[in-house]
């Protein structure tokens, strides 16, 4: 089974983004928001996955896509904590209704209603929501709900510990996901989200936060950021400041995927990385959706970059089905039921 940890409902229908767009509106000129529920079809639903991740799942030789809903849209910096909640709600139960059209296809894994400044009460609320409720294996934690200026404290801080709880009572992970950038100075897709990856590690690198919590677990999406490229900085720096190795302080409890958009660089990745710390992605229909032209094929088919890579059939049973199936158990428990 090939199991693509990285998907995003980037081709929603488009009463979704209206819904949004009218609410910000209402925000913004201060006045209640009472529109109803966005009317979305099953249909709808299946016309906007059957052109796009259906149809590339099946030409690209993928099974399983965990799927939240699209990150940068998250946009915590917008509105505040209620607007977050509702917005947030409106995509779970999307993605929900999305699994529940094709179960042998996607799995749901949630959104929060992250704010700048707020408490993370209404996060705990919303994955215990998600995950008793609409069946979610994980979630997409944002490191930085200021959208660019990393307002918020390091994922390591004390502040961030109810939510952790909230992740090891339930055995669901985190992918660390930022949003759109409201910062000029960084690129959304180009630069935020690699900034956000590299800087959640350097936190986990500098903190002792998997001594408190030693079976806790994070996914750091495109590859790790620059982690794998810089790895001798980050070993050398664990060194300097007195940290334990990488691989027992860090390693235990995060994994890198491979979104990484072309053979050079999961080459890298797979030289560097421990196997067992490696998850096949794709984000495909995402941030990169054009054709290499050194290539020919599609940057985000890394499927393909996968299968090049020289190394036995067990590593890459690993990559594409075991990893994911132990970093997201509740994913594990959903597939034996299906008997597969």
């Amino acid at each position: 089974m090939i199991i693509d940890c990285h998907g995003h409902y980037t081709t929603a229908p488009k009463a979704l983004q209206d819904w949004r767009d009218a609410q910000i509106d209402a925000f913004d000129a201060g006045q209640p928001f009472t529109a109803l529920d966005p009317a979305i079809t099953d249909d709808e639903i299946r016309a906007s996955l059957e052109g796009a991740q259906l149809k590339l799942q099946r030409q690209r030789g993928s099974d399983l896509t965990i799927f939240s809903p699209r990150a940068s849209a998250m946009a915590h910096h917008i509105g505040d904590a209620e607007v977050s909640l509702r917005w947030t709600r409106k995509c779970n139960d999307l993605i929900a209704r999305v699994v529940s059209l094709y179960p042998e296809n996607f799995v749901g894994v949630c959104q929060l209603p992250q704010s700048p400044g707020a408490d993370l009460l209404g996060s705990i609320f919303e994955l215990e929501r998600c995950v008793n409720e609409l069946g979610s294996v994980g979630c997409n934690l944002n490191p930085d709900p200021s959208g660019g200026h990393w307002t918020a404290q390091p994922l390591t801080d004390r502040s961030w510990y109810p939510f952790f709880e909230k992740m090891v009572e339930l055995d669901v992970p985190a992918m660390v996901h930022v949003s759109g950038s409201c910062n000029p100075n960084f690129h959304a897709t180009g630069a935020h989200y690699i900034n956000a990856d590299t800087t959640a590690f350097m936190q986990f690198l500098e903190g002792d936060l998997f001594k408190d919590f030693p079976t806790l677990r994070f996914i750091i999406p495109h590859g790790g950021g620059a982690v794998p490229y810089h790895w001798g900085r980050y070993r050398g720096l664990a060194d300097m400041l007195k940290r334990p190795p990488l691989r027992e302080h860090v390693m235990k409890n995060v994994f890198f995927d491979t979104c990484v958009y072309h053979q050079p660089g999961i080459d890298l990745l797979f030289r560097v990385i421990d196997i067992d710390n490696i998850l096949f992605g794709s984000e495909m229909v995402g941030a990169v959706r054009g054709i290499d032209p050194e290539t020919g094929h599609y940057f985000d088919d890394t499927k393909r970059y996968v299968d090049a890579l020289p190394i036995p059939a067990a590593d890459k049973h690993k990559v594409f089905e075991g990893n994911a199936r132990r970093v997201y158990p509740r994913l594990d428990a959903i597939l034996k039921g299906q008997g597969r």
